[in-house]
């Protein structure tokens, strides 16, 4: 794997590191197979999963004795915990981060994997230029994996910050199902037709409810490390469900997409009680009836965004179905996954 960062202590930069870098990293919307990127399920018996990165971005600026304003699209995280954690662990001790992010807050977006892989991105590009081929942008997922989980105790998998890290459509496979590697990236390559398909027919609403994400994924780890019937037949479900998604997006079989949406969330509602709201199930249901192929809720769920897939020409009911409920988030598929510029002036 690509090294980031040399050493582990803190340290200044030296004399020859850039004054200021910017990196940015999408979100994502999870098509499929969620929960089965978490260990112990993905070192057991290996997970997959197809998910899709959008044009909703966390923004890093790092730099040094600088006071000038500065801004990003969207808001800034004041007092960022996983920003804090970055800088100490890539051993910048006179650097500092601004965080922005033009998301809904807690929408099950993969909004902290984002801004962890654009932190990834920004502190190995402090000390020299990075080329992100896709051995670098494992090497950032990996590095911005570790930093959630193991400095900032945010439990979670690892689909979000490979989305974050590669852009477009992914299907990704982790653990035992990645031939020994953390996991392994294939991209899902869309025709022009199909991406113009999927950015109109898809409808996103942020439920404006906070999710309930690392209790909810530990809770259904649980379930699964006792061996509970009906929570291992869910996951073995949902994992099979991601790769017939991504072979459907390859082929441009959108309603077929979202018949395996449908099954999906029958599926990833039954892993635990939080999953599912009064809210949600509005939603989904009010999505059905204006003519949505399938829906589910993004993320650990609990709340967040409800992703519903229209069928063709049904796409305006649908939107003014759900517009009620909260805000509509505008979907563009992102292809460039994490970028970095640098400012030596």
């Amino acid at each position: 794997m690509t090294a980031l960062h040399s050493g582990d202590r803190p340290r200044p930069a030296p004399p020859a590191a850039r004054q200021e870098v910017v990196a940015r990293a999408p979100v994502r919307l999870d098509l499929g197979g969620g929960w089965s990127d978490v260990p112990p399920y993905a070192d057991e018996v290996g997970g997959v999963v197809c998910n899709v990165a959008i044009r909703r971005y966390a923004t890093v600026r790092l730099h040094q004795g600088r006071d000038d304003e500065w801004h990003a699209p969207g808001r800034r995280e004041a007092g960022s915990r996983l920003a804090a954690a970055a800088l100490r662990r890539a051993g910048l001790a006179d650097v500092q981060a601004d965080v922005w992010s033009d998301f809904p807050v807690s929408a099950g977006l993969g909004g902290s994997s984002a801004a962890g892989v654009a932190l990834a991105a920004a502190t190995a590009a402090w000390r020299a230029p990075i080329s992100l081929d896709d051995a670098r942008r494992t090497a950032l997922a990996e590095w911005s994996r570790a930093l959630e989980v193991e400095d900032a105790g945010i439990a979670g998998g690892r689909q979000d910050h490979y989305a974050a890290a590669f852009g477009g459509a992914l299907c990704i496979a982790f653990g035992a199902a990645a031939d020994g590697e953390p996991a392994r990236a294939t991209r899902v390559a869309l025709a022009d037709e199909t991406r113009a398909a999927l950015e109109r027919r898809a409808v996103v609403v942020y439920t404006g409810e906070s999710r309930v994400s690392g209790d909810t994924i530990t809770a259904v780890l649980d379930a699964y490390a006792r061996g509970e019937r009906g929570v291992v037949q869910a996951l073995a479900r949902m994992r099979a469900l991601a790769t017939e998604m991504a072979a459907a997006l390859a082929a441009g079989r959108l309603d077929e997409v979202g018949a395996l949406l449908a099954e999906h969330w029958t599926h990833q509602r039954s892993l635990h009680r939080s999953i599912p709201t009064a809210r949600i199930d509005e939603v989904i249901a009010r999505a059905a009836a204006a003519g949505a192929l399938g829906a589910k809720a993004l993320g650990a769920s609990g709340g967040g965004c409800v992703l519903a897939l229209a069928a063709e020409g049904r796409e305006g009911a649908v939107r003014a179905a759900v517009a009620p409920f909260g805000e509509i988030v505008d979907v563009a598929v992102d292809d460039a996954g994490v970028t970095v510029e640098s400012d030596p002036s």
